[in-house]
């Protein structure tokens, strides 16, 4: 069934460590050998054996409206014919960053990068800068890219291979990074008072989705907003999985909290490598060459990621009913999801705000990373893989949220929620 991609597999582990470009994809948190796909069209991904998959990772996120979207292909095509990339400045990137700031509450300037982990990066060096301190906050389990100051008891990978010291993050980083528990809100307050005009940002994945989707607990981010406020914080929204996801204007638009600064990632590239972080200008104006906050990057603004992204969110702002559709497929897929694991017997959680949502194998609330450690995992393992039997793609890892694209069916999510059924008696 997947003897192609065993091969392709093999062949990659002589060339590429571990045989994968990003740690997750080798499926050592689930066992078993990686599948490497071909191609992509709406709600199914294809593999090299010609395997069919309902998808449920969207390229972890960026797909809101599926693969291979027709007006995304043809205006890149066309994009192209004019160069790859210029290393100057294009119109389109004003379209680009103009058209932002009219989906997005409380962002002033933004400046376009290459990646979610380079927009955190920055983000977190301009708050620095426009601080004057050295200190930052961050969630244990919550994951901002791979730059050293982010992999300080992160989510995501870090958490999926059990690393909980990265070689090669130096102690003085690793001192200047403090972390709490998510949803914490009295833990942060001690770490304020104890390192007190020392901490420059505190950075929070508003719902969380690096160890699986976990929800904000009601007061949280307003404790949060209220303490920057008092104590002269930059507050951070990392939006690179629901900055335009969970609404046209994010996070921030949906929970009712304003953020200083905003980062964001691959959905506004339609899949394309992109990133970009904002917010005040009071803050941003800090940035190089307006301030002295060095930040640069040939590919940032690329004009083939510009076009993707200014034609995914175009159509997000003029077709808002796709936020309630997704958001009805995903309530759907939960009641579907729930009414087979209530009848399986066992310990379950389901978590899920607009198009996110994970399942956990726990007989307790799972509301910051401890919680969903402590699940069971190796029951998730083998439902992965008798779902992946049944052609549904999910995200190869516990402490991933899986993420609806609006080109799933009805017929999809019962195919899903009938797989699910089907699984569930082989873990019995």
């Amino acid at each position: 069934m997947y003897e192609k991609s065993k091969e392709l597999f093999e062949r990659a582990q002589k060339s590429i460590p571990g045989g994968v470009n990003s740690p997750v994809r080798a499926f050592k948190s689930v066992g078993g050998t990686p599948l490497f796909m071909q191609k992509a069209k709406g709600a199914y991904m294809y593999d090299a054996d010609g395997n069919q998959y309902i998808d449920y990772i969207a390229s972890w996120g960026p797909m809101i409206l599926g693969h291979a979207h027709e007006p995304i292909v043809k205006a890149i095509q066309e994009k192209a014919l004019d160069s790859t990339s210029f290393g100057a400045p294009t119109q389109l990137e004003i379209e680009m960053a103009e058209l932002i700031l009219s989906m997005v509450p409380n962002v002033d300037m933004i400046r376009m990068v290459s990646s979610g982990t380079e927009a955190c990066m920055s983000a977190i060096r301009l708050a620095r800068g426009y601080t004057g301190r050295n200190k930052i906050i961050k969630f244990e389990g919550h994951y901002h890219g791979h730059a050293d100051s982010f992999l300080v008891k992160a989510g995501s990978g870090v958490a999926t291979f059990n690393i909980q010291t990265v070689p090669g993050v130096t102690a003085g980083v690793a001192n200047d990074t403090l972390t709490a528990a998510y949803n914490d809100l009295d833990a942060v307050k001690k770490l304020a008072a104890e390192h007190k005009g020392d901490i420059a940002a505190i950075i929070v994945e508003p719902v969380a989705g690096n160890m699986g989707c976990i929800l904000p607990q009601p007061g949280f981010h307003e404790g949060l907003r209220q303490l920057c406020d008092d104590e002269g914080i930059v507050f951070i929204f990392d939006e690179v999985m629901t900055g335009f996801r969970l609404a046209a204007g994010g996070a921030q638009e949906r929970l009712g909290i304003k953020a200083d600064l905003v980062t964001y990632g691959k959905v506004i590239g339609g899949g394309m490598p992109v990133g970009a972080f904002g917010g005040k200008k009071e803050i941003m104006q800090h940035i190089a060459p307006l301030g002295n906050v060095y930040q640069a990057g040939t590919l940032s603004g690329n004009p083939i990621a510009m076009i993707a992204g200014y034609t995914l969110l175009t159509e997000l702002k003029n077709n808002p009913s796709i936020y309630k559709e997704l958001e009805e497929k995903t309530i759907y897929l939960r009641d579907g999801l729930n009414e087979v694991l209530k009848a399986w017997g066992q310990p379950y959680i389901i978590n899920q705000l607009g198009s996110m949502i994970s399942i956990h194998f726990s007989d307790h609330a799972v509301v910051d990373f401890a919680t969903a450690a402590s699940a069971n995992n190796e029951l998730f393992k083998k439902y992965f893989h008798a779902m992946l039997k049944r052609g549904v793609y999910l995200p190869p890892s516990a402490f991933e949220s899986w993420f609806l694209n609006n080109a799933l069916t009805y017929a999809d999510l019962d195919k899903t929620i009938a797989a699910t059924k089907e699984s569930l008696q082989e873990l019995v």
